[in-house]
């Protein structure tokens, strides 16, 4: 519900806040709406309050965060791929930051409502810091902004444009050996595998480094290496550790592959969402938007495999995952088209 209808209320985020000054209002004000949330999921006493938290949380999210990214990508169209990844690393410096935060919460004596009272409180630090920023860095002034109707029609106009659905469904794509993987792998390991939980546990706990790992990893090597050929490599090496990590019959074995799978299916969501971006040159608006669209068709992906699983089987639902890294790698193998000539920046007299 939160991911559906959140989503609904995200999907025309980018649209309506477009660029300069009214953008900077949206990040503000869903930075705002991001603390309170995080706040209300702490104190929430029935369920109806904790769904309609979440549930706000999926839009301010949106706004606070995908609009930072978009404004980021606007900042340095010629290294979009090296902000990319840094921004990247920054949320899997988060991922492993959580768990690590819920431990030193539970070991104070605390709950998980303390835990989500501490990132309220973070977020908010987060904010004050976004309100002291220039706010001319960079604006575009009201009076020149281009209006919403011509966003949508960009927007329709992408639609139509195959290299931005490919990127688009490749993000998706994506993703179910990414997040999906991840929701379902604690209880792969303890169901299928056989481990006890605390083993689990810590199989996830490689995961998350190993995908830190991967992206300061992609920090350095885009410096060096194409983008192109470094999502071909990631695609490659994901197609051979996946089936190993499936068939491999030690723990020992499971956790090396584990590692090595997770640190190359890092580098797909820095890779690929920088290429939406440039397919949209001067549009990053359109591209929050869109993203956010394909965010929500993706979010079917652990519906799709909790049925398969719930018919065939955990294992066999799992292996159908075995073709992500065959599509990413024909999907990618085309020849990539140049970025397209920048627009001429929309201005009304």
């Amino acid at each position: 519900m939160p991911l559906l209808a959140g989503g609904a209320l995200e999907l025309p985020l980018g649209i309506v806040a477009g660029e300069g000054l009214r953008r900077r209002m949206a990040v503000l004000a869903g930075g705002l709406v991001f603390v309170l949330s995080l706040a209300a999921v702490a104190g929430a006493r029935s369920f109806a309050v904790l769904l309609s938290a979440f549930t706000a949380f999926y839009p301010a999210s949106g706004a606070f965060v995908s609009l930072t990214q978009a404004t980021l990508m606007d900042a340095r169209p010629d290294r979009q791929a090296q902000v990319m990844a840094r921004w990247d690393l920054a949320g899997s410096a988060g991922a492993v930051a959580g768990p690590l935060l819920l431990t030193a919460v539970l070991a104070a004596g605390g709950g998980w409502r303390v835990a989500y009272l501490v990132l309220a409180g973070l977020a908010a630090v987060a904010w004050v810091g976004t309100c002291l920023r220039d706010p001319a860095g960079g604006a575009v002034p009201a009076e020149r902004e281009s209006p919403a109707g011509h966003r949508v029609r960009e927007a329709a106009a992408a639609l139509r444009d195959w290299s931005t659905v490919r990127w688009l469904c490749l993000l998706m794509v994506a993703d179910l050996l990414v997040d999906v993987l991840t929701g379902f792998l604690a209880l792969y390991l303890v169901d299928v595998a056989h481990l006890r939980p605390a083993v689990a546990a810590l199989a996830i706990a490689v995961r998350l480094g190993s995908a830190l790992a991967g992206d300061a990893a992609l920090v350095f090597v885009l410096d060096r290496a194409a983008e192109a050929t470094v999502l071909r490599a990631s695609a490659v090496a994901a197609a051979l550790a996946y089936p190993g990590f499936l068939l491999a019959p030690g723990l020992p074995a499971k956790l090396a592959i584990l590692a090595a799978l997770s640190a190359a299916t890092a580098a797909w969501y820095p890779l690929l969402q920088t290429r939406l971006y440039g397919r949209l040159p001067g549009r990053s608006s359109v591209a929050v938007t869109l993203s956010s669209a394909a965010g929500m068709a993706g979010g079917l992906g652990p519906l799709a495999v909790g049925m398969m699983a719930e018919w065939f089987g955990l294992p066999r639902a799992l292996a159908v995952l075995t073709v992500v890294p065959v599509v990413i790698l024909a999907g990618s193998a085309a020849r990539w088209p140049g970025r397209p000539a920048r627009r001429a920046a929309v201005r009304r007299e």
